[in-house]
């Protein structure tokens, strides 16, 4: 925001220095970026947070100033019965969307005279950057940066018909700018239309046809409230921003459009003549009355570690517009300014003492209570996750969720929908919600790959947004990996990494077909029947579209499922002391018995004593063992918690794990 020094006089008795103000300012949240000499003038540049729109105009910042250093406040009166004649706004106002549009107010002016503005008003325009124009839009763009309040100047003569309509526009609509350049609209942009067609796109530019020029006598002064995501939305896509559009995006003050209304009309008679219609128009909604919020005096002292004075407290407050409502002995109940929409809560009531009364009254040593802060389970387990994957070497990278809509549609095992898309895409071409981290993370192996880096490790934690006919997204955050390992090394990996949340969990994987896969490397991997993720070894087909050099591997796993299985309270379990017995078994088995039914045989048969049943080799020699048939080598360890296991205990288990074999998938034991 760009202030003028000169200006800020108009409003307050100013005998303090420029430094000393601009040192307040950013002690109080307004922070100063510089300042420059322009003419006679000086030209402060304040940066504005988003949540301080009042900032965005000159009497704003000239309140805070005389807050900061308790000075009055003196706004223009705004007074027009003396330059009106009767007579009513000879305009209708229909809003058809008050969702957009809550309020409009329609005032006319006759008889005015275009020229050139007069010197005071051009120079603090000129010295905040804006562009001169004459008399009666040099006075829209004052009173928008006086009270930041957008207005707009219609040529009343050139408005056709007897009705101005806020709506939608309709799709492919076309829209001519005072900027002179067309504009082709969406269904979702909002225009202010007359009969013929848009006459302004709404909150954002006025439209050619109805500009004020040197031939125009009557005005219709617009000063409107709209809602600030469609002007934000209409303004990004079109490339179109103004100043009006800025402020909008942040909001404006409901209860300030008829004042910015009057004001404005009041400097155009008296810049540029005329005569100003009695009646004025309004459509819409009173602006809404604000709650209460009440602050306890004890909360200062609590969250600041200082006493405040009552006295102090209540004059900060009214100070900055907020009228108090009630008083008692320990609390002060005030209705937050119409201006302040971020004033809610009481802690919001502690921040503006506490910035008005200066942070810097609060010495280093100040007792401030705390308290222990509970940590959501998704974080604790997140953290959990990111503890294990940096543990076995991964590092962890973020990627964008909007991506193109071959990445969206590469990898369908979560949602077979049509993925999301975005009206503003961030890059060109990437307009898809995702709906799996796969993607993403294999590009962002591709780029590793570009810098050397052939042999990095990745993980992601992030949201996927799985689509729901008529209704919002499903949101659900993923644990993405990525690996140059292979589809056991990954497996293992996985099981590790639910062994850090849950060592009792067993693991299923069902084979599972899908094009980013291998033929026959590729699972679905559930916990007593609930989904949990997929896992694979990455195709070499897809490896080329992803412009790969080297094999990968991929597994995704649903974040909120961990959730229900993780164990969050430590535990402790006592080990073994007693030695472990390891027995390899080799076992001829038809092509079609999978690794994990062996295994889940092995330690169902076994039972207590079977502590792990690890994987070795899959061996295939038709000549030996006949077509459809292969060799499965793996190892069991055997272990008792309480002694040592003899000879014979141990053969008697693997004689129950071989029958069970048999029994159930016809496996043979290699002679």
């Amino acid at each position: 925001m760009l202030v003028s020094w000169e200006w800020l006089k108009r409003y307050l008795d100013l005998n303090i220095s420029e430094a000393e103000v601009c040192d307040r300012l950013t002690l109080a949240g307004l922070n100063f970026d510089g300042a420059s000499t322009v003419a006679n003038d000086r030209c402060l540049d304040l940066e504005v947070t988003s949540n301080r729109p009042d900032w965005l105009g000159h009497i704003g910042i000239a309140r805070e100033v005389g807050v900061l250093f308790d000075l009055d406040l003196k706004i223009p009166q705004a007074n027009i019965s003396d330059k009106s004649h009767g007579g009513a706004c000879p305009k209708i106002v229909q809003i058809e969307d008050e969702e957009f549009c809550p309020r409009y107010i329609a005032r006319s002016v006759y008889g005015v005279t275009i020229g050139p503005s007069p010197a005071w008003l051009a120079n603090h325009l000129e010295t905040i950057g804006i562009t001169v124009i004459n008399n009666v839009v040099d006075v829209t763009n004052y009173v928008l940066m006086e009270i930041g309040q957008p207005l707009h100047a219609f040529d009343l003569d050139k408005i056709a018909g007897d009705t101005i309509t806020v709506r939608k526009a309709t799709s492919g609509e076309k829209f001519q700018a005072i900027d002179h350049r067309d504009y082709e609209l969406h269904g979702d942009d909002y225009v202010i239309a007359d009969k013929s067609g848009p006459i302004a796109l709404a909150g954002v530019m006025g439209g050619k046809l109805t500009e004020v020029d040197d031939t125009t006598h009557d005005l219709l002064i617009e000063a409107a409230d709209f809602a600030a995501l469609p002007v934000r939305t209409t303004s990004r896509r079109l490339k179109l921003k103004s100043d009006s559009s800025y402020r909008f995006e942040r909001g404006v003050d409901p209860e300030m459009l008829d004042w910015a209304s009057r004001r404005c009309c009041e400097l155009i008679v008296e810049t540029a003549g005329g005569e100003i219609s009695e009646g004025s128009v309004f459509a819409g909604s009173p602006a809404p009355k604000r709650k209460p919020v009440t602050l306890r005096y004890s909360q200062l002292k609590r969250i600041l570690g200082i006493e405040v004075p009552e006295a102090e407290v209540r004059r900060i407050l009214e100070k900055l517009g907020n009228p108090v409502h009630q008083t008692t002995n320990s609390s002060i109940t005030v209705i937050p300014a119409s201006w302040r929409r971020d004033i809610e809560r009481e802690v919001d009531l502690v921040e503006e003492v506490a910035r008005i009364y200066g942070y810097d009254q609060i010495p280093e040593h100040a007792g401030v209570s705390l308290s222990a802060s509970h940590r959501s389970d998704l974080d604790r387990v997140r953290d959990k996750v990111r503890g294990g994957m940096l543990g076995m070497g991964f590092d962890e990278t973020l990627t964008r969720s909007v991506v193109s809509d071959v990445w969206a549609k590469a990898f369908q095992g979560w949602s077979l929908g049509e993925p999301l898309t975005t009206s503003m895409p961030m890059v060109k071409g990437e307009d898809r919600l995702r709906i799996s981290l796969l993607p993403s993370l294999l590009g962002a192996r591709r780029n590793n790959e570009k810098f050397s880096y052939s042999h990095i490790d990745l993980y992601e934690i992030a949201k996927v947004y799985l689509p729901k006919p008529g209704a919002l997204p499903d949101e659900r955050y993923m644990v993405g990996i990525t690996s140059g390992k292979s589809f056991y090394e990954i497996k293992g990996i996985v099981e590790a990494l639910i062994a850090t949340l849950n060592p009792n969990i067993t693991l299923q994987a069902i084979p599972y077909t899908d094009p980013m896969f291998e033929e026959g490397q590729g699972c679905h991997l559930t916990i007593d029947g609930t989904t949990l993720g997929y896992l694979g070894v990455v195709s070499g087909k897809t490896c080329k579209a992803f412009g790969l050099q080297r094999a990968a591997s991929v597994a995704e796993l649903d974040l909120g499922a961990l959730m229900k299985l993780a164990i969050l309270v430590p535990q402790h379990q006592e080990f073994s002391t007693h030695p472990a017995m390891n027995r390899d078994l080799n076992l001829i088995v038809d092509e079609g018995v999978s690794w994990a039914a062996l295994q889940e045989i092995s330690y169902v048969a076994g039972g207590p004593l079977v502590a792990n049943v690890a994987f070795q080799e899959i061996f295939r020699d038709p000549r030996k063992d006949g077509h459809g048939k292969k060799r499965v080598l793996f190892t069991i360890t055997l272990q008792a918690f309480d002694r040592t296991l003899t000879g014979e205990e141990a053969d008697k288990v693997i004689a129950d794990i071989l029958a069970q074999c048999d029994k159930q998938t016809g496996a043979k034991l290699l002679a």
